[in-house]
């Protein structure tokens, strides 16, 4: 009796367990981390992004072998499955912990029918081949992306204790100061706001050079600074409609444009790279 009492307790706490996941279904995103080691095969502790190469390699050698073998060429044939061997062994070395998702097995059915110059059982042995390709991409391809292919402004300061956050905020604060002083005919105040802005986009864009080394001017440019300079002629003599029109391209050229590449993706790499306690997942 006792133990007929505790097996339906347990079921009773599956139910609940399944129950609130399901409640919560629309609310959460699962996504799977790649492995630590990883990390060596990209910058910054490698010189080169080197996994992302190997990814490269791989794909331009599975299209070759697809090429010879429609053609019949085996020689070239022969050269290019060998390098595709190398280089697809050469995952379980460089990250060991994905050693079981290869198929070895599929790679040796390959190299079989190249020896052999069974051409017309290539593109299948390939497609199988794929599949393993496939099944690790869909896991970890975009996160991988992300997680070391993206920026990391979190130490980046514009000066001496002023993280490039905090000078965000201060310029976002800028352009909001124009539009509302603006609106409320305070012409003083909209100007040396946007005098505060100019200043801050141009000690913001040093900070770029540090990723854009071989760009002589990549930040603020041409085309934004010629937009401040309209944008202080129409706060000016020009009309509302004028000013608001020049905010709203300054807006968009000096912050949404720069956002829409590296912010998102950099708020996204840190929620992943970020480890949850529990108190955070029982949160959510």
């Amino acid at each position: 009796m006792r133990w007929s009492r505790f097996i339906l307790l347990q079921c009773l706490i599956l139910v609940v367990i399944g129950g609130i996941i399901y409640m919560h279904k629309d609310r959460v995103i699962v996504s799977k981390k790649p492995p630590s080691s990883i990390a060596q095969w990209y910058k910054p502790e490698n010189k080169r992004h080197v996994w992302l190469h190997t990814m490269f390699k791989l794909r331009r050698e599975m299209q070759a072998v697809k090429f010879y073998s429609s053609i019949k060429d085996a020689e070239h044939l022969e050269k290019w499955a060998n390098q595709l061997n190398e280089h697809y062994l050469e995952i379980a070395e460089m990250v060991p912990e994905w050693e079981k998702k290869l198929d070895k097995a599929a790679m040796t059915r390959l190299q079989e029918v190249v020896k052999n110059n069974h051409f017309q059982d290539v593109p299948n042995a390939l497609d199988d081949l794929r599949e393993s390709c496939d099944v690790c991409h869909t896991d970890y391809r975009a996160i991988t992306a992300i997680m070391y292919r993206t920026g990391d402004f979190s130490a980046m300061e514009t000066s001496p204790s002023v993280a490039v956050g905090s000078h965000m905020e201060e310029l976002s604060e800028q352009v909001n100061q124009i539009k509302i002083a603006s609106e409320d005919g305070m012409t003083d105040i909209a100007l040396s706001s946007l005098d505060e802005l100019r200043n801050g986009i141009t000690v913001l864009g040093k900070t770029c050079s540090n990723c854009h080394e071989k760009e002589a001017v990549v930040y603020p440019g041409e085309t934004i600074n010629n937009t401040i300079a309209s944008l202080q002629n129409n706060l000016k003599v020009g009309t509302l409609k004028d000013q608001g029109r020049d905010l709203g391209t300054l807006a968009v050229l000096a912050c949404a444009k720069c956002h829409g590449t590296h912010r998102l993706a950099y708020d996204i790499r840190q929620a992943h790279w970020a480890d949850p306690n529990w108190l955070t997942l029982l949160k959510h």
